[in-house]
């Protein structure tokens, strides 16, 4: 796995916010081996579908996955999912899917 130079790299950020806060990109591990990979389920359909095959991709490598689902994907994760997350997990894959 190798870090790719991105000269411009544009994020939007799908919340209403006026004035979106400037966040740099999170620094990527080398491996995933020995880290704990989290799946998040917003709740949109076929989402789980997309997250299954990615589970299995991860098993595959012998990479530990933890699954999470948010309650609505009308509104953001609660505070306490989350917190569970980042106590749980080093890298997380969200599924956006239709």
């Amino acid at each position: 796995m190798t870090e790719r130079s991105h000269p411009t790299t544009i994020v939007l950020d799908p919340t209403g916010e006026r004035s979106p806060a400037a966040r740099p990109r999170a620094a990527r591990p080398a491996t995933l081996d020995g880290l704990t990979v989290g799946l998040l389920d917003i709740g949109k359909a076929r989402g789980d579908v997309f997250l299954d095959r990615v589970a299995e991709r991860c098993a595959d490598r012998g990479w530990s996955v933890a699954r999470f689902a948010k309650p609505t994907f009308t509104k953001p994760a609660p505070v306490d999912l989350r917190y569970e997350i980042s106590q749980r997990c080093d890298v997380v894959i969200e599924a956006l899917a239709d």
